[in-house]
């Protein structure tokens, strides 16, 4: 073919042949000559940083996923015991149905709404396994997409999970957001969270996380849900719940699902994206589960075989493995009481490393209030801590952490927190 654009076959053709070729040359330079160099993640860009550096004192606090005490990341014994008996069981490596594996799923929304559940008694809920939590969202994202009907706006909590824009957004749905957290308390603002609520238009999407908000650790108390869940009922609201943090955030799976039960008990439908990446420390095996809450058991059915069409063209089928091992813990008495003080022992770290931060801070002589690093909850606390004030951090003590103060309380330690306070106090004084 390149030879045909470079020389005509026939006299009469040259004139045509020359632009045929320079049309060709065109071509051959690139395809994609227009694609414009995306920018960097930030969370990877803090760890190759972390890498670089050589102080033996470093620190990543970039990274959200779980550490053990000595700075290593943690498979959980009951995991380890799950997966022995998975491959014990000598199971083949057939495709999933495009629901995924029921024995997962079914468990997977039981876990989250609890054994009182009218949806589930009812068998109103239509669930199927995603691909984690970004992928039950994706799931989530295309069915509201495709089928919602009133305002295509999603509200979003500001700030929120940074790939929940992008993941609306490539689904078609605009984001917007509502106040959420207030910089001068590093606490909730309630206040404006209501007033920016009774806000947006009725026959809206609206965003919630149930619980250990990512990235700011800020929660609603229960008594504010209770406030929200009526507010965005007189407003005739739809709420799409993200569920990443079931059990991880308090240690208890009952409280961290208080928000979605509450809702449930008060007439609300709803979605439900969740994940068993942190509960479970099975963030490379990719298990999680999208639910719709409907009316009745007949629009579940209709619901359910649009979700699978749409899965059909989005991946087919979930992985096997990750469901598997949650569905053996799950479906397993004396398993699940071991995978519930594993989730508790994590979440007590968690918690344990806020009060000596706290502790230390004070210890260094800090005149800042630092409450809310033990208010918050979860993974990820907002420290307050100015970007200049992160740029110390990383340039003076080889401190790694995203520019707008977010740390992961899963990379401090008992051995590292008294030289992060130290470090934090230096910067901020």
């Amino acid at each position: 073919m390149a030879n045909i654009c470079v020389k005509t076959l026939l006299p009469a053709n040259r004139i045509l042949g020359a632009t045929t070729s320079t049309v060709c040359s065109q071509r051959a330079k690139s395809w994609f000559d227009g694609v414009k160099m995306g920018p960097p993640d930030a969370i990877l860009g803090i760890t190759e940083a972390y890498k670089k550096d050589t102080n033996p004192n470093r620190i990543n606090l970039g990274v959200g996923a779980y550490r053990d005490d000595n700075g290593n990341p943690w498979v959980l014994p009951s995991v380890i015991k799950a997966e022995q008996r998975v491959i014990g069981k000598k199971l083949n490596k057939e495709y999933a149905t495009i629901l995924g594996i029921p024995e997962f799923y079914n468990k997977a929304i039981e876990l989250a709404l609890g054994n009182d559940s009218q949806v589930l008694h009812e068998k109103r809920n239509s669930t199927a396994q995603g691909i984690s939590g970004t992928g039950s969202l994706r799931i989530g994202s295309a069915f509201l997409s495709k089928f919602w009907d009133g305002n295509r706006e999603v509200y979003v909590p500001n700030p929120t999970w940074g790939n929940h824009v992008p993941i609306f957004e490539h689904a078609g749905l605009p984001i917007k957001k509502y106040r959420y957290y207030d910089p001068n308390t590093c606490g909730l603002d309630f206040k404006g969270c209501l007033d920016d609520i009774s806000k947006i238009p009725a026959r809206s999407i609206i965003l919630l996380h149930a619980c250990a908000h990512n990235p700011t650790g800020v929660d609603p108390t229960k008594e504010q849900w209770l406030e929200l869940s009526k507010l965005i009922k007189e407003k005739n609201l739809y709420p799409f719940f993200d569920m990443a943090y079931q059990g991880f955030a308090s240690g208890d799976i009952d409280r961290d699902a208080q928000a979605i039960r509450i809702f449930e008990s008060e007439g609300h439908q709803y979605c439900l994206s969740q994940s068993f990446a942190k509960n479970m420390g099975l963030y490379g095996e990719r298990a999680g589960a999208f639910t719709v809450a409907c009316a009745n058991k007949e629009e579940a059915d209709r619901v359910t075989s649009q979700i699978k069409i749409l899965i059909r063209a989005l991946y087919s089928n979930p992985p096997i493995h990750g469901a598997r091992l949650v569905a053996e813990i799950l479906n397993d008495n004396q398993l699940r009481s071991e995978w519930l003080k594993d989730v508790k022992i994590m979440a007590d770290r968690i918690i344990g490393v806020r009060s000596k931060l706290k502790d230390n801070l004070i210890k260094n002589g800090s005149k800042l209030s630092w409450d809310h690093v033990t208010n918050q909850i979860g993974m990820f606390c907002y420290t307050g801590m100015k970007p200049e004030q992160v740029d110390r951090l990383a340039k003076e003590y080889s401190i790694y952490l995203t520019r707008d103060g977010r740390i992961s309380m899963a990379g401090v330690t008992t051995k590292n927190v008294e030289y992060l306070a130290k470090a934090m106090h230096e910067v901020t004084k």
